[in-house]
């Protein structure tokens, strides 16, 4: 049995199995959130491949019951004991998809408790500052990152990693890359600004209520989990977050100048 540590977010998850054509595979898909440092209690995710798995769920389904979660979709069948910080994971392929999209709703569901989340949404950083830039699939997220100037550092284009961090909001890099293909730096900083996004004739930033704010947020919250206790605690966050960090609707044409709109 061998591994490596993926570390997203400051939460180390430590991917153990038998196959080292799979470790390759992973070593390759999250270079640059890795880690050779000890550490002193990752979670620990085990993963077995069951050729010929079949869950039947075309379509994530997340669950919990006695304090085990269950994640189910048709490649694979994941088990997490959260007060143990231990899972195991069984795919049907040696292949990272599955892999990735059980760190998604495993990150998902342990941010949620700490006042985090993950948002569909771009995110970088300019200046020691840190831009969201959440819509909608076509809003412009993608558009946004690749007109960014040399001075930004991106974080992600898809898949954005937000939690409280010494009083405030940072947003941190993911290795959950988008239509770029390009996963995010590893590095967070403070949260300056969210941006709902809407492309249009002029380059415009126009506040929204903290109401609307968090209706958009809620909307493209990541969250997979049928349980009604943290869907409160996605609430909660989404509420928050809205009051502590400036919410403005950015209306942008797909020009470099945007930029100069952002800050």
């Amino acid at each position: 049995m061998s591994g490596i540590v993926v570390e997203i977010g400051g939460m180390p998850v430590c991917l153990t199995t038998d196959d080292p054509a799979l470790v390759e595979m992973l070593e390759d898909r999250y270079a640059g959130f890795t880690t050779t440092h000890p550490v002193a209690e990752p979670l620990q995710l085990r993963i077995d491949l069951v050729p010929g798995l079949a869950s039947g769920a075309d379509d994530v389904r997340v669950t919990r019951t006695n304090g085990r979660w269950l994640f189910e979709r048709s490649d694979f069948v994941a088990e997490w004991w959260p007060q143990s910080g231990q899972g195991t994971l069984r795919q049907a392929l040696a292949n990272p998809y599955s892999v990735d999209t059980v760190l998604r709703i495993l990150h998902s569901v342990t941010l949620v408790p700490q006042g985090g989340f993950l948002l569909h949404a771009a995110s970088a950083i300019r200046n020691g500052r840190a831009f969201v830039f959440s819509g909608i699939s076509g809003a412009g997220k993608t558009t946004i990152s690749r007109l960014a100037p040399p001075d930004v550092t991106l974080l992600s284009d898809e898949i954005s990693y937000i939690r409280p961090c010494e009083g405030r909001y940072c947003a941190f890099g993911t290795p959950f890359a988008g239509e770029l293909a390009k996963v995010g730096e590893n590095v967070n900083a403070p949260l300056d600004t969210v941006y709902l996004l809407a492309q249009g004739p002029e380059n415009r930033r126009d506040p929204v209520t903290p109401a609307e704010a968090a209706r958009a947020l809620l909307r493209n919250i990541l969250f997979f989990a049928e349980d009604p206790k943290l869907v409160e605690l996605v609430f909660r966050a989404a509420l928050d977050c809205v009051a502590r960090v400036p919410v403005y609707r950015l209306t942008f044409v797909p020009d470099p100048s945007v930029w100069e709109t952002i800050g």
